[in-house]
């Protein structure tokens, strides 16, 4: 089975800049606390800590997103994104995308994943499917706003985030069961 296409490798090149965190690696096993408890996949539903540096100057806000183009769906699974958030931020702590989105900052915008629920779910691939990508970027956006609300789609959120997006960072851990 190929490899199936990147999120954002047919929208238009825009530069990258860097993010990390403390609790995932990129190419890595996803630890169990970012895997699904949700989802019956033994984890606990825990976003895993991001920062970030290198963007542009002229970032007005971020977003973070977290996309499994694996997923048996036809259009991959997106576990995670958060809009609106203020350029000063530069970093979410672990468990930032708790459901009640008590630990992310003031003025974000949560729209669902793809199972309907606010906030984080963790990587829960079909047992015996292969190993998954679990996408974690953070885009740079141009505006402070996304200019959405919480009940759009992921794919409205990424239709309006079109044209907007400065630079963008990305985190790859893999997981499967």
């Amino acid at each position: 089975m190929a490899a199936a296409q990147l999120p954002y490798e047919s929208l238009p090149e825009v530069p990258s800049f860097s993010v990390s965190s403390t609790d995932v690696v990129d190419g890595q096993t996803l630890p169990m606390p970012q895997v699904s408890g949700i989802f019956g996949a033994g984890g606990e539903d825990i976003s895993p800590q991001l920062s970030w540096s290198g963007f542009p100057d002229d970032t007005k806000s971020f977003v973070v997103t977290c996309f499994d183009p694996d997923a048996p769906t036809g259009s991959g699974f997106w576990h995670w994104t958060v809009l609106d958030i203020p350029a000063t931020v530069t970093e979410l702590p672990t468990n930032a995308g708790s459901q009640d989105g008590a630990n992310l900052p003031a003025g974000t915008v949560v729209i669902n994943n793809d199972a309907g629920l606010p906030g984080y779910l963790g990587a829960a691939p079909p047992g015996g499917h292969g190993p998954h990508r679990y996408v974690f970027a953070v885009h740079a956006m141009a505006d402070e706003k996304v200019g959405v609300d919480a009940s759009v789609s992921n794919a409205i959120a990424g239709f309006n985030m079109f044209g907007k997006v400065l630079a963008r960072a990305i985190i790859t851990p893999v997981y499967e069961q």
